[in-house]
């Protein structure tokens, strides 16, 4: 039997908690380049933000959605605080032995204006907890298999983070509508491609760990 015990944090919630911290900051440093698979172009902040999903999908399955609920409402806490430190990073001087291409690049990497900081904190908490509210209830549908709620959830919340990320960070600045369907139309591929092999594998992990082989 595999010691799954942390002062009765279980094994599987400890360390996917942790991933889950991570992933809230990586998801927005990736999201400065556009990548291309194949024909769908997209932000590469999806990949962490997918995880993000399978993360918190996986918590609701092995923990319950009180728990995968709350782990959404934390991920707030590393969010802003990366967000704020970067603000203060950009705002202080830099070296001036620093290599210079990075001293430019640097703040546009990784700057970005307060309306989208917003956009995106806003569209997470809300695609975040429509994904929970999706997969569990398909939960009570006989014959509904994990990947199947995993990819149907994940599109669906995809869809919403689309639509709200990008209609608060750009509407009236540029026109939205081709960009949202772009956007929407790769995650939503992306979403049924990888959700079911992401929460099989996670789900498999995390059982694992708390010594459960069923």
């Amino acid at each position: 039997m595999v010691h799954h015990e942390m002062r009765g944090i279980p094994r599987s919630l400890f360390i996917l908690s942790l991933l889950y911290g991570g992933m809230t900051c990586t998801a927005g440093i990736l999201g400065a380049k556009q990548i291309a698979l194949g024909p769908l172009a997209v932000e590469a902040g999806i990949l962490p933000f997918l995880l993000l999903v399978a993360i918190a999908s996986t918590v609701a399955e092995l923990h319950g959605r009180t728990v995968a609920d709350s782990l959404v409402r934390w991920g707030f806490l590393p969010m802003v605080t990366a967000m704020t430190l970067i603000w203060i990073v950009i705002r202080l001087p830099h070296d001036p032995g620093m290599y210079p291409p990075a001293i430019a690049a640097f703040p546009v990497i990784l700057g970005q204006g307060a309306r989208m900081m917003l956009a995106g904190l806003i569209a997470y908490g809300a695609s975040q907890t429509l994904n929970l509210l999706i997969f569990t209830r398909l939960s009570r549908t006989p014959g509904r298999a994990l990947a199947v709620r995993g990819a149907i959830a994940s599109a669906a919340s995809q869809v919403v983070d689309t639509v709200i990320f990008i209609t608060l960070s750009f509407y009236g600045e540029r026109p939205i509508g081709q960009l949202i369907l772009g956007q929407m139309t790769a995650k939503i591929a992306l979403s049924i491609l990888l959700m079911p092999i992401l929460i099989h594998l996670l789900v498999a992990v995390g059982r694992r760990f708390d010594g459960d082989n069923k």
